[in-house]
């Protein structure tokens, strides 16, 4: 467990369970990773949120930058916003943002894979059937990420 600072505009924090709502609700966030050459390296990515265990999941592909990235070092952070609304009659948006530190690393449990890759798809396809044609003609060229998350925290903001 690490130390962390508390969050300055405490005013502005939102509950955990308000958190838990972005998180299962807003339809991509960005991954971040140590990337190469001391450089930050973070990507737009499709997550899926497990209440029961608590878990971020994504997927990406079995090659390439990210899953050499996290290999590395897979200690990850996942930021996230909802899509905002504006009180009619005023100019600023409101929206709550919310960021995740944790590790993060692949599932290999065929079992877990198939199951939370499907609620990942069932997330954003329209019918279980798209989601199970799409598994089946892509399953050998997937990975499926789980991120255990060691800090939640989360703010609504007003731009103004």
């Amino acid at each position: 467990m690490y130390n962390y600072r508390k969050m300055r505009r405490v005013k502005q924090e939102i509950s955990r369970q308000e958190c838990i709502e972005v998180l299962k609700n807003a339809p991509r966030g960005i991954l971040s990773m140590h990337g190469e050459n001391g450089f930050p390296y973070s990507v737009p990515i499709n997550q899926y949120y497990d209440e029961e265990n608590g878990k971020l999941y994504f997927h990406g592909a079995k090659e390439g930058l990210k899953l050499d990235l996290l290999r590395e070092n897979n200690k990850v952070c996942f930021t996230i916003i909802d899509e905002g609304y504006q009180i009619e009659g005023e100019w600023p948006m409101h929206f709550h943002s919310v960021i995740c530190l944790g590790t993060i690393h692949e599932v290999t449990d065929q079992g877990s894979f198939i199951n939370h890759l499907r609620k990942l798809g069932n997330k954003y396809y329209p019918s279980e059937e798209d989601v199970d044609d799409l598994i089946s003609k892509t399953i050998s060229r997937i990975c499926l990420y789980e991120m255990d998350i060691e800090r939640m925290t989360g703010k609504h903001v007003k731009e103004s």
